[in-house]
């Protein structure tokens, strides 16, 4: 299990569809399915209904669990620990399974889980999670700067520093007093005297700060709560953070001094008014300003800081323009802007996505930027890092993540904006079959080295530093799995880091490996991977992979799990989970879905599955569904779905929709009931929301939120899948009620004998994110998978490890 550098800086008409769904619903509802799985004696919970009415647009809706988005009310808490006794009775013959799968799971866990030390100024910085432990350990070791990077790393891993190790911050500890921890930000001080982070202790994401000296390793005393980002001065010294309202929107912006009064108040430095806007703060990598972003999903404005003299007030970059957005660097007495503001078509220049301008600093209020850097018919720019010497870029080629480095300082007479090709960027090698490419923290400005993790499902996460200099890498560690003995694991040396031909004058130098590299390694002699495109209800192309063992699989008689996203323009995770291997080994497909709304080659495969467009996701999903069946991959009774929170709503209006299509739901801290979220402007999150699905104040956008919104259109006596719902009651970004409403409406409305295979798992104590833990993940992983072993009917093979 790889740990995540906790230093990381950055960055239609309502009735037409309506009767459209009904009558796809009646199409593919059947009788009940002969039950295969057994029940628990007992019946589940009734929830209490009250009348409740509320009229929109002329529209009125009934609600008769409205009353649960009271979480106060002893009701709630009474029919949720009901609930859970329910699921608890469901769930009572899979004890041995969820055991042994849990066995499985942890058997995978490497002794040592740690990230390989950082360098950052006179420090090594890393994690790790002790042995026996839930939680990570922030340390770092102070080594002699005289030896060069990769002998002081040679040093590290075979324990001869000779400094001793001192600990910043251990997770551990927090949630031994607690109960339960959640670390947010995490920020070191530039004369690295300071460590500042942000924790939260119940699970409501209400987040405290704390500083502490590391020079004496005391705390020093701070009240402030609701705190969200942060981001130090240049002298260490003063820090900034940003403070969140009622609703959990970051508003405001202070600053504190440290080594002053206590009883001092903090220095107020920024209001943010308008409630459709969030603030958020971080400095440039050179730490010579500090920036305040105010930002929206679609628009952001931003602000600076003089880091040398934090006095002197704000300035602004650029008058806020809805739907446009930029982000800024510095380097060299210029700002570097990546930014999707209209370009004319001048010369070579294209009118494109985001691309790269900049400006000298001095002449920032003029808004008079330089073109420098854009896209390219093959190439879209998704984001940039600066450093002394290079400009990074990340970008994506036909749906493939990229990275390149661009040689700095540009010629600053350059007066012509060019593609990257032009810019004799060096394309970072990459595995053939990498899937993500998340970037480590990277914090020193002065480093010619750059830190990738790339991970694939058939590939356990790979950090490799690239010297932009030097035009070389270094494999430094891959993530150790611990595997069965006829599980074969293939074995490539470095060279075999490769990279697709992108054009006759790129990549000329042929030493791309460091002779220091080690060896990496897949899975793909044992499991296979492969990538299709789905062709969804109106001709779009939809990436779909699909993973598999291929000594289980069995053609069109294997059992599949689909999991999508398709929101916010994120990027449905397939990055390596060893968990998996424990349903790949029992004959199970798995399908990942990149559905419009989520993550793709540029920002339109965002906005042509959100807002109006919201019901492209959906039927995208279903198309993809029926591909797996169609074309052999898993059995047309075998096939459940998973959804993540706004997953969630994917996998709830796909069901309502075609409640025969999938035999089994996982819907974990699911948004489902988006109509009457929506309409609550007081709930957390909820205005900022309506740039992604829509207002329901306005009567266009509520009819289409409507439409697909899961709670409102329950297919009333449809035979629906066994489902295992669940939620966490301080969730703050999707609130308890709405899981729970769901499976009170479910019982209720449809077919009451296959109503009981809907299952509630409340956690009690704590938010969207559960427990985090390490051991704590693989007990809920086991508990999630033997529920789809069990109601899919599947006989459990023995696994168990050598």
């Amino acid at each position: 299990m790889a740990l995540k550098s906790l230093l990381k800086p950055k960055c239609f008409t309502r009735k037409a569809i309506l009767s459209s769904s009904l009558a796809s619903s009646s199409l593919f509802s059947s009788l009940c399915k002969e039950r295969i799985f057994s029940l628990p004696s007992e019946s589940p919970p009734t929830a209490k209904k009250v009348p409740f009415t509320h009229s929109v647009h002329g529209i009125t809706l009934q609600d008769p669990y409205h009353w649960m988005a009271n979480t106060a009310d002893p009701d709630l808490a009474d029919y949720l620990r009901r609930e859970n006794l329910y699921a608890e009775a469901f769930m009572a013959d899979t004890q041995i399974l969820q055991r042994r799968l849990f066995s499985e799971m942890t058997s995978r866990i490497p002794t040592k889980v740690s990230t390989p030390p950082e360098p950052w100024g006179p420090w090594f910085y890393y994690q790790y999670i002790p042995e026996g432990k839930e939680y990570p350990v922030l340390c770092r070791r102070l080594l002699n700067q005289k030896t060069n990077w990769l002998k002081k790393l040679t040093q590290f891993a075979k324990g001869n520093s000779g400094k001793q190790e001192e600990v910043l911050l251990d997770w551990n500890e927090i949630a031994k007093q607690y109960g339960y921890v959640h670390v947010g930000t995490c920020r070191v001080s530039p004369d690295h005297n300071f460590l500042a982070y942000t924790v939260d202790i119940t699970g409501s994401e209400h987040f405290m700060l704390q500083i502490k000296d590391l020079r004496s390793g005391l705390m020093i005393p701070k009240l402030q709560e609701g705190v969200v980002s942060l981001a130090w001065a240049e002298e260490g010294r003063t820090l900034f953070y940003t403070q969140a309202d009622e609703n959990q929107r970051p508003y405001r912006v202070f600053s504190t001094k440290l080594g002053f009064s206590n009883t001092e108040e903090d220095v107020l430095v920024f209001v943010e008014n308008d409630p459709n806007y969030c603030v958020d703060i971080t400095s440039t990598k050179d730490g010579k300003f500090i920036t305040v972003n105010s930002n929206s999903r679609t628009s952001s404005e931003v602000y600076i800081i003089d880091a040398n003299n934090s006095l002197s007030g704000l300035q602004r970059i650029h008058k806020r323009i809805p739907g446009i957005q930029y982000f800024l660097e510095h380097h060299c007495g210029f700002f570097y802007i990546l930014t999707n503001a209209p370009l004319e078509k001048k010369g070579d220049c294209l009118k494109e996505d985001y691309y790269v301008a900049r400006c000298r600093v001095e002449d920032i209020k003029s808004a008079n930027w330089q073109d420098i850097v854009l896209q390219s018919q093959d190439f879209s720019i998704q984001d940039m890092d600066v450093f002394s010497g290079h400009l990074v870029l990340f970008v994506n080629k036909n749906g493939v993540p990229m990275l390149c480095s661009i040689n700095l300082p540009l010629d600053a007479n350059h007066k012509h904006c060019l593609e990257i090709e032009k810019l004799d960027p060096w394309f970072f090698p990459l595995p053939s079959n990498s899937c993500s490419v998340s970037p480590g923290s990277n914090h020193d400005f002065m480093s010619s080295l750059y830190r990738v993790v790339l991970s694939s499902p058939l590939m356990p996460d790979l950090i490799v530093d690239y010297d932009m200099s030097k035009r070389v890498f270094s494999i430094i560690q891959q993530e150790e799995v611990e595997v069965k003995h006829d599980v074969k694991l293939k074995t490539y040396q470095p060279n075999a880091l490769g990279i697709e031909k992108v054009s006759d004058a790129q990549n000329k130098r042929e030493n791309f490996e460091n002779r220091e590299s080690k060896t990496w390694k897949d899975f793909s002699d044992s499991y296979c991977c492969e990538r299709k495109e789905v062709i969804s209800h109106d001709g779009i192309r939809v990436p779909l992979t699909i993973l598999y063992s291929p000594s289980t699989f069995q053609k069109g008689r294997s059992l599949g799990v689909l999991q999508g996203y398709g929101a916010y323009g994120e990027v449905l995770d397939k990055s390596w989970c060893p968990s998996r291997l424990s349903l790949l080994d029992r004959g199970f497909v798995l399908a990942f879905a990149d559905i419009r709304g989520g993550g793709g080659g540029d920002s339109s495969w965002h906005r042509s599955g959100s807002g109006l467009e919201k019901q492209n996701s959906i039927q995208d999903f279903i198309f993809c569904a029926n591909f797996l069946i169609d074309n052999g991959y898993v059995h047309k009774n075998r096939l459940a779905s998973i959804g993540y929170s706004a997953g969630g709503l994917l996998v709830g209006a796909a069901i309502n929709m075609h409640p025969d299509l999938f035999r089994a739901a996982i819907l974990k801290v699911p948004f489902l009931d988006i109509c009457n979220t929506l309409l609550d402007p007081s709930l957390p999150l909820t205005i900022l929301d309506y740039e992604e699905f829509g207002n329901p104040q306005i009567a266009m956008q509520f009819e289409s939120i409507l439409s697909y919104s899961p709670y409102d259109n329950i297919s009333k006596g449809s035979c629906y899948p066994p489902m295992l719902v669940t939620a966490s009651f301080r969730d703050a970004r999707v609130g308890v009620w709405e899981a729970a409403k769901w499976v009170a409406k479910i019982r209720d409305t449809t077919c009451s004998r296959c109503s009981t295979s809907a299952i509630l798992k409340t956690n009690m104590v704590g938010g969207h994110f559960g427990e985090g833990g390490l051991y704590g993940g693989c007990e809920e992983t086991a508990y999630d998978y033997a529920f789809l072993i069990k109601v899919l009917g599947t006989s459990d093979r023995d696994s168990t490890f050598s």
